[in-house]
């Protein structure tokens, strides 16, 4: 099992159970530490420091009996904020008709970044209205092929 999936399966039932929604995880590894970035959101409201000081000690204490990550982690936990990262096919259906950028694994048509409006979403792939100076032309990217994707404030 990846290690992404196993910490998104630890974390999320403590997430919900405590209010919140589970948004998503980065996860960068490289060098002596692991930098471990949790998105927390909320319903009503939004998220302050204090909820997300809450969850971090949560997720702290559950990691220092399960111990998911070898070696050394920096933990941070945060509100998706304005330009919020898209991790699952409901966020890209919550926003579609936003403007997103994407970041792409492997090029399409020689480019890995396309910026533009969302256009349609089915279970794996992403229609996406590029402008292009002359009209809006439709992109389609499988989305296992996005590496990154957030919204344009």
């Amino acid at each position: 099992m990846k290690l992404n999936k196993k910490i998104e399966e630890l974390i999320a039932p403590i997430i919900k159970a405590m209010g919140y929604e589970f948004w998503g995880i980065e996860l960068h590894q490289g060098g002596k530490y692991t930098l471990l970035r949790v998105y927390i959101d909320m319903s009503l409201g939004s998220v302050n420091i204090d909820d997300c000081s809450r969850v971090s000690n949560q997720i702290g204490a559950l990691f220092d009996v399960e111990n998911p990550i070898s070696g050394g982690y920096n933990l941070e936990v945060s509100s998706p904020g304005l330009d919020r990262p898209l991790f699952l096919v409901e966020h890209y259906e919550r926003y579609i008709g936003s403007l997103i950028c994407v970041r792409l694994q492997q090029p399409k048509n020689g480019q890995r970044k396309f910026t533009g409006k969302i256009h349609a979403v089915f279970d794996d792939r992403l229609e996406l209205a590029v402008d292009n100076e002359v009209d809006n032309e439709i992109v389609t990217f499988e989305l296992v092929n996005i590496n990154k994707a957030n919204l344009v404030g």
